[in-house]
C-alpha cells in the first residue's frame, strides 16, 4: 500500500480517496500536501490523520466507520444469540493498522461477557482456511470477523467456510449477509462512499480538508439472513426497542439487547 501511495503521489495527483486503514495511513504517511479523503474503520485521531474530528487540519478528512468502537458490539450481539457458547472466535487481520486496538476492546468485551475469545489471524486467503480449521478444533460456538478491507473481499470464501462447519458468524458490513452469511451489525458502506464522494467534490470546488470535519456514521443496520439462521437451528430474538438499530426488508429481523450501546465520541 505504501508503495501505490508513492505512486499517486508521484503523478501529482488532484486528490486522493483512501479506501480502508491501510489505505488511509499509507495516503497520509506519503504526502502533506495533496488533499486526501478517507473512508476507514479506524479512529483518524489516534492515528495521526488528522488532528480533531470538528476540526482535522493538514490535507486529511473522510468518513469513520467506528469499527474498532463497534467491536464489543457485535461480539455482544452474537453472545445473546449464542447464550451458552463460552468461547468465540475473532477472525483479525494482523496487517490491518488497527488490528491492536481492536483486540483490546475484545478482550474487554469478552472478560465484561464472561467469554473466552480465540484470536485467529489471517492475511491471505490460505491463512484464512487454516483459521477456520483451528476454529473448529477448539469448539468455538461461533465467530466474529473483523471489518477489514480483505475480508470484505473474501467474503464468498469466508461464508463458505462459515457454512461448510456450521459455524454461526457476524459480520461488520451487511454484504457478507447478501453473500449468505449469518448477520451483520454496522454502518451501511453505500452511505459513506457516497459523504466520501461528497467530499471529493467539495475539494474539487476548492475546499479545503482541514474545513470539513470528519464525518461518522449516525444509523447502523442489523441484518439477519433468515435462511441461514433455519439452517443452523437458530432461533432469533424478537426486537428490543432499546437497541439502536434499524430493520431493512428481506434478511432483516429486528434487533437484540443493548448490553453494549453504540459508542459515541466527543468531537472535539
Amino acid at each position: 500500500m505504501p508503495v501505490l501511495a508513492a505512486e499517486l503521489v508521484r503523478r501529482e495527483v488532484t486528490a486522493i480517496v483512501a479506501g480502508g486503514a491501510p489505505a488511509a495511513v499509507a495516503a497520509k504517511a506519503a504526502t502533506t500536501a495533496i488533499p486526501m479523503v478517507f473512508d476507514a474503520g479506524i479512529d483518524p485521531v489516534e492515528f495521526g490523520i488528522v488532528a480533531s474530528l470538528n476540526r482535522p487540519g493538514g490535507n486529511a478528512t473522510g468518513i469513520s466507520l467506528m469499527g474498532v468502537e463497534l467491536a464489543p458490539k457485535l461480539v455482544d450481539l452474537l453472545h445473546q444469540l449464542l447464550p451458552t457458547a463460552s468461547v468465540i472466535g475473532v477472525l483479525t487481520n494482523p496487517t490491518n493498522a488497527h488490528n491492536d486496538a481492536l483486540i483490546g476492546q475484545l478482550q474487554e468485551a469478552g472478560r465484561l461477557l464472561g467469554l473466552r475469545l480465540h484470536l485467529l489471524q489471517a492475511s491471505n486467503a490460505n491463512e484464512i482456511d487454516s483459521a477456520f480449521e483451528s476454529l473448529i478444533k477448539v469448539q468455538t460456538g461461533g465467530i466474529f470477523v473483523m471489518m477489514e478491507p480483505f475480508f470484505l473481499l473474501q467474503r464468498d470464501r469466508i461464508v463458505a467456510l462459515a457454512t461448510h462447519h456450521a459455524v454461526p458468524a457476524i459480520y461488520g458490513w451487511r454484504g457478507f449477509v447478501a453473500a449468505g452469511g449469518l448477520m451483520s451489525y454496522g454502518a451501511d458502506l453505500a452511505d459513506s462512499f457516497r459523504q466520501a464522494g461528497d467530499y471529493v467534490g467539495k475539494i474539487l470546488n476548492g475546499a479545503k480538508p482541514a474545513d470539513l470535519p470528519v464525518q461518522q456514521p449516525t444509523k447502523f443496520d442489523l441484518v439477519v439472513n433468515l435462511k441461514t439462521a433455519t439452517a443452523l437451528g437458530l432461533t432469533i430474538p424478537h426486537r428490543s426497542s432499546s437497541a439502536p438499530t434499524r430493520s431493512s426488508n428481506k434478511r432483516a429481523n429486528g434487533s437484540f439487547g443493548s448490553n453494549f450501546p453504540v459508542p459515541g465520541r466527543g468531537r472535539e
